[in-house]
Parts: C-alpha cells; sequence; structure tokens
C-alpha cells in the first residue's frame, strides 16, 4: 500500500514536471515570430533598425523568462516536491 503510495507521488511529479516543460515550446514559437517580423521590417524601413531590434530584443528578454519559469517548476516538481510528498504521507501514517 505505501509503495503504491510512493509510486503514484513519483509519477505525479515526473508528470507535472514533463507537463511544465512543454511550456517552452511556447517562448521557442514566440521568439522566432518576432525575429522573423523583425528582420521583415527592417527589409522594408531599414532606417528604423535600432528601434526595432531593441524592441525585438526586450520582448525576446520577457518572452524567455516563461521559458525559464518553466524549468524552474519542472526542477523543483522533480527535486524537492517528491521528498517533501513523501515525508507528509509519513508523517501522514504515523
Amino acid at each position: 500500500m505505501l509503495e503504491l503510495a510512493i509510486g503514484i507521488i513519483l509519477g505525479g511529479c515526473a508528470l507535472g514536471a514533463g507537463v511544465a516543460m512543454v511550456a517552452g515550446i511556447g517562448p521557442g514559437i514566440g521568439e522566432g515570430n518576432a525575429v522573423a517580423k523583425a528582420c521583415e521590417a527592417i527589409g522594408r524601413q531599414p532606417e528604423s533598425k535600432g528601434a526595432v531590434t531593441s524592441t525585438m530584443l526586450m520582448g525576446c528578454a520577457i518572452a524567455e523568462t516563461t521559458g525559464l519559469y518553466a524549468l524552474v517548476v519542472a526542477i523543483l516538481l522533480i527535486f524537492v516536491a517528491p521528498n517533501l510528498f513523501v515525508n507528509t504521507l509519513m508523517r501522514a501514517l504515523g
């Protein structure tokens, strides 16, 4: 019984970490689109290169934080949460 509960905890944490890492796909797609549109804008109006580039870099930096947050959540679910949940289960069972 206890082994099953621990297995469910570990499986849930691994599944949650995998789902959290799916959030890493979004920033990659978003940054790719932003760079593509910035290249188009610079191609159309080369004199606006400085403004477009700085705005694009700021947007990419903000978009990248989403992927970093997902990575942090995944690392916490893999390394911290299982011990926390198993210890809570052991205390509850006595």
